[in-house]
């Protein structure tokens, strides 16, 4: 679990986020909503250690992540597994090194190990016979699957994801949705995913925050939004051109 308590942040004298508190189950699709310059995404970042807080506490399990130094918080990022928004693969690098990349930098298994764990990730995206493609070789669903792929090589407890359907298909972005949300139950993760597409909250979203103007306006289920008498949370639901969807 990460429990996040009256956190603020700002920028230049500019509030970003205002005694934002939530806590992020694991187990469960915590998604955080908003519009773009919600503070949505310098929520994710402070959360992750990208960020340094002005003032709060940032818990991971019973460790007060947001008060540790630079060196203490090591400990905790390798159990951190990240999904970028572009996938982040690195392009002079096959599938198979982009995947092992974090088992050989935290890790000090056997290359057989590596490969053994390598391949039963990709196994799990149901990515096969791409060991040897470059990025550039793979379609924009297929990347999104080799970033799941190494976000869970060393089997974190916390995975974030950023904007993970960007640039996606409904179709595929539906694949990577239910993906996520599968290997979040199946390893009892804590998964936090940052999103503005509703088609993943009314998909995937057993908890959602929603963010505006750098406080945290609301939260429930996916199914919660549909009573919700949030006015700004409604506004940004409906503004989504969801409404037949969304009705009951």
């Amino acid at each position: 679990m990460i429990k996040v308590k009256n956190i603020s942040k700002s920028f230049n004298d500019q509030l970003r986020l205002d005694d934002v508190s939530v806590s992020f189950e694991p187990g469960i699709t915590n998604l955080i909503i908003g519009r773009s310059g919600s503070g949505k995404t310098v929520l994710l970042k402070a959360i992750i250690g990208l960020l340094n807080i002005d003032s709060g506490e940032i818990w991971y399990d019973d460790i007060m992540f947001s008060g540790l130094n630079f060196e203490s918080k090591k400990a905790i990022r390798k159990e951190i597994g990240m999904l970028f928004q572009g996938s982040a693969l690195f392009d002079y690098m096959t599938v198979k090194d982009n995947v092992m990349f974090p088992l050989n930098m935290f890790t000090s298994l056997s290359k057989k190990e590596k490969l053994h764990r390598m391949n039963k990730c990709l196994d799990r995206v149901n990515i096969q016979d791409t060991d040897n493609l470059y990025p550039a070789e793979l379609s924009g669903g297929m990347r999104k699957r080799v970033g799941i792929a190494r976000a869970i090589a060393l089997n974190p407890k916390y995975l974030f994801c950023d904007e993970p359907n960007s640039g996606l298909d409904p179709q595929t972005a539906i694949l990577i949705d239910n993906l996520i949300k599968e290997i979040t139950a199946e390893f009892n993760m804590t998964t936090i995913v940052n999103t503005h597409d509703m088609n993943s909250v009314m998909e995937i979203g057993e908890k959602v925050i929603f963010i505006s103007e750098g406080k945290k306006q609301w939260e429930g289920t996916n199914r919660d939004i549909l009573k919700s008498e949030c006015t700004q949370l409604n506004d940004f639901v409906f503004a989504s051109n969801l409404t037949k969807k969304l009705r009951p």
